[in-house]
């Protein structure tokens, strides 16, 4: 393969280096990443959660792609596909592009699994298909796959459409332009299962645990790779051969259409499986007696020191657990103390380690613990935990769902006024190292990226008011050699970002001064000034309402903003805008979450953002999004509207040690300045939302770790 194929190679890896190890339900997987023979659909599905990274290769086409198990019955794929020369003198086309498949009902012993999909349905539309699919198993080993497919798939022995026959309009497919949709990014439903259609099938043999044989009839023609490329489609017969490894990855070998061999290797991913289950961090320390707690030193007869020697023995003990003493009062039988967690990615594993400490210091007459959870010196939630629960259910197999029937969360400020300790503020903070950031799947080129130096600092005067900034020095990489120029008609809010890359060298990334408080019961408030982010600087105001025991939130931003110089440095350019959005944040049943924004974005353009989640309790996140504002597609440009995938992995599911460090990747297909939003950091809800009882229930399973 030509240079193209290196690129991309790299861009793969990078993206599934990372990980788990999984098995998939699905027993063989196409050369477009989703369940499948070799070319046609299956109607299986993955085990849920799972994700499936796959690349494939076969005469001068390189797919990429990604696919998540969105609900046991659901899955969606995001493509990247280089096909060489596709362009004439242009050079490679580099297509994006989605798919989704929907599983009608199971298998059962009588019947087979059938399915509903939708292939390159936000794309160019050159793999544009739609398919009604079933699967079923012969004992065991063999399974059967059949079905009916519009669009590409109804290439080779097509026939009149048999939904024709109920609406006449279903006979034909409207033209497409060149790609397939007319313009890139729109979903074009005109076209769904309308047109010609015709028959599929294929047949897979399990030989054994590892290997699988496979044969299909498929009736794609490659008429683009054909006209564009020369791909000649001798014959519909494809076969193959695919090889499981211990870990569940798959590596497939196939002769595909009378003229040219293909491969793929996916990869799988559980985000519900760390890489080191368990985890490697240090042990919480044991629960020690009643008795020996109170012959301890500092427990014994007050006298003048005593009250300052529990307390610096108290917050070592915290340091000791990387949590760091804010706030501590005795009130009678009850100790609360405020606590920063800058360590643990659950905040429920903080508080369960602050409630052993307290456990192995305070005296016996002390019979409950007040901890505050506090961010940035702004109290978050109070979690009270009864001392003889915590003795009483330390090796209970089921202890931890137990302490937290029994625990109380509630508001903290009431805890934690007037009682900070002595040298809690002003409190400095820093960070320096390396950064890398990554621009996957850009219309031009499969990987874009940066390497560099950063440095960081926090300063927090008093609890919640904090100046903060980071300086970058970028070192190596490609993002400054963008050159594509969008054709959105819009002001140049986002798509000049490859200018800034361009024209700066030591880059002030933000300097601010922030304020968050609390105005009222349930209520937080945010104001941000300064430079908030690389392209923007100005003034963000917030309010979040967002009750302790609360699935929803409601918020309201407004900001005034001026774009920052290319030079990413103190000067501005003459664009300002005000924007503004009302937001709507709901946990869903199990593990999804659901986000709307409703407002003004950064281009002056009205609209509203809906993204969906899914969240797992060790903090793994797969969620999408997309944007539609008042402004039309043809004026938006390139990708017609925005949207986008995303990814959020934390550290410690790699490293199984303890931190708060998150990796995250946003895949947008391109960035264009319509439904473009301001990114301000400390954004409330993700501020605060931690250490309400819905999330610290969902981590609760680390309170005894």
């Amino acid at each position: 393969m030509k240079l193209f194929t290196a690129k991309c190679l790299v861009s793969l890896c990078l993206s599934v280096s990372a990980v788990s190890l999984s098995t998939a339900t699905a027993q063989t997987i196409s050369n477009y990443g989703t369940p499948g023979l070799l070319e046609i659909p299956t109607a299986e599905m993955f085990e849920d959660g799972t994700l499936a990274f796959t690349g494939s290769m076969l005469d001068g086409t390189l797919r990429t792609t990604m696919t998540f198990q969105m609900l046991p019955w659901v899955h969606g794929s995001f493509r990247y596909a280089v096909i060489d020369g596709f362009d004439g003198a242009i050079g490679n086309r580099y297509d994006r592009s989605f798919d989704i498949h929907f599983q009608l009902r199971e298998e059962s012993s009588r019947a087979p699994a059938v399915a509903l999909g939708l292939r390159d349905f936000g794309g160019t539309g050159i793999y544009a298909s739609e398919y009604l699919v079933a699967t079923k198993t012969i004992q065991e080993r063999f399974k059967l796959t059949a079905g009916i497919g519009w669009g590409r798939i109804a290439g080779r022995g097509s026939f009149s459409n048999p939904l024709g026959h109920f609406f006449e309009r279903f006979n034909t497919r409207p033209g497409s332009g060149a790609g397939g949709i007319g313009t890139t990014g729109q979903l074009d439903f005109g076209n769904w299962f309308r047109g010609d259609a015709a028959l599929f099938g294929g047949v897979s043999w399990r030989y054994s645990d590892r290997l699988t044989f496979m044969a299909e009839y498929s009736p794609d023609l490659y008429p683009r790779e054909t006209q564009n490329i020369g791909f000649e489609a001798r014959s519909p017969l494809n076969v193959g051969v695919q090889y499981r490894f211990k870990n569940g990855a798959q590596l497939t070998g196939s002769y595909l259409y009378g003229s040219t061999l293909g491969f793929s290797y996916t990869y799988f991913i559980d985000p519900k499986k760390s890489v080191a289950p368990g985890g490697q961090g240090a042990s919480p320390p044991p629960l020690l007696p009643v008795d020996r707690v109170a012959l301890a030193s500092w427990n014994l007869d007050d006298d003048t020191g005593r009250p300052a020697q529990k307390q610096a023995v108290l917050r070592q003990q915290l340091n000791e657990q990387g949590l760091r003493l804010v706030s501590l009062e005795r009130h009678g039988e009850t100790v609360s103390i405020g606590v920063e967690n800058g360590t643990y990615g659950q905040a429920a594993q903080a508080v369960g380690r602050a409630a052993r400490v307290l456990a192995n210091t305070q005296e016996p007459e002390v019979e409950a613990f007040d901890i505050a959870i506090v961010s940035n010196g702004v109290p978050l939630s109070s979690v009270r935990i009864n001392r003889a629960d915590l003795y009483e259910l330390e090796y209970d197999p089921d202890g931890a769902w137990r302490s937290f029937a029994r625990a109380e969360v509630s508001n903290a400020v009431p805890l934690f006024e007037g009682h900070l300790t002595e040298g809690a503020f002003p409190d400095f903070k820093y960070r320096i190292g390396p950064y890398f950031q990554a621009s996957f799947f850009d219309p031009d080129s499969p990987l874009r990226y940066e390497i560099g130096a950063t440095l960081g600092a926090d300063y927090t005067l008093r609890p919640g008011f904090s100046l903060s900034g980071s300086v970058r020095m970028p070192l190596a990489g490609n993002l400054d050699t963008v050159t594509r120029v969008s054709n959105s008609v819009l002001p140049k809010v986002r798509s000049n970002w490859g200018r800034y890359a361009k024209e700066s060298d030591l880059r002030l990334e933000h300097l601010t001064a922030e304020h968050i408080w609390q105005p009222g019961r349930d209520l937080y408030a945010r104001a941000t000034f300064g430079y908030l982010e690389t392209m923007y600087g100005g003034l963000s105001a917030e309010l979040l309402w967002f009750p302790i025991n609360s699935r929803l939130a409601v918020g309201g931003e407004l900001n005034y903003v001026k774009q920052r110089d290319f030079d990413v440095l103190f000067g501005f350019q003459d664009y300002s805008v005000a924007t503004g959005h009302i937001s709507a944040y709901y946990d869903l049943p199990g593990d999804y979450h659901a986000q709307v924004d409703v407002g003004r974005y950064l281009a002056g353009d009205y609209g509203a953002t809906l993204s969906v989640d899914r969240e797992f309790n060790n903090g793994f996140k797969v969620g999408a999004f997309f944007t539609l504002t008042d402004v039309g597609f043809s004026d938006f440009g390139e990708g017609s509207f925005d949207k986008g995938i995303r990814l959020e992995i934390p550290v410690s599911w790699l490293t199984g040690r303890p931190t708060r460090n998150k990796l995250g990747q946003v895949i947008r297909p391109v960035l264009r300045d319509g439904g473009a939003r301001l990114n301000v950091r400390n954004r409330l809800y993700g501020f605060t939302r931690e250490a309400r009882s819905q999330q610290l229930a969902k981590g609760w399973g680390r309170f005894l770790r």
